[in-house]
């Protein structure tokens, strides 16, 4: 077999495994698929080429596979993948001071179910039963529980 076959064997096996780290955790057949590829690799060496290039074969596969999960687990790389953004929502949180059930309010999005009504003049984020409210209707609180609020349709 020749040599530039052995190498892409050679890089497929590695760059399955460094897949097999960073894109599918868990799945170990991309791992497996890349392990197989650096043994054909390696036997191949060992059975088209003298012993001694299946040395130095299966030596440079032990090599770039340490250095390629060294650097594939560093935390600079993890860092080129991970998400920076920061959270900046909120929990509905509810003043039961300002908001009781029988309050009066008017819908800003569709209740489909969840969305967003206006309910003494402060915006809140509201469940009804299953039914679906247009945007701009009128509500009423039914029920206040834990940090969620339940309306209905004010007929």
């Amino acid at each position: 077999m020749a040599w530039s076959i052995i190498f892409v064997l050679i890089f497929a096996g590695l760059l399955f495994l460094v897949l097999e780290i960073l894109v599918f955790p868990g799945t170990s057949v991309v791992g497996i698929i890349g392990f197989i590829l650096l043994v054909i690799a390696v036997y191949s060496a060992y059975t088209s080429h003298d012993t001694i290039y299946g040395h130095y074969t299966l030596a440079a596969c032990f090599g770039l596979t340490f250095l390629t999960l060294y650097f594939s687990l560093r935390s600079k790389t993890w860092n080129r993948f991970m998400l920076k953004k920061e959270i900046d929502g909120k929990v509905n949180t509810i003043d039961t001071e300002l908001i009781k059930v029988g309050d009066i309010g008017k819908t800003s999005s569709r209740l489909a179910p969840m969305g967003n009504a206006y309910i003494n003049n402060e915006i809140y984020e509201v469940s009804t039963r299953g039914e679906f409210i247009d945007q701009e209707k009128e509500i009423i609180v039914i029920k206040i529980e834990l940090n969620k609020i339940y309306v209905k349709l004010n007929n």
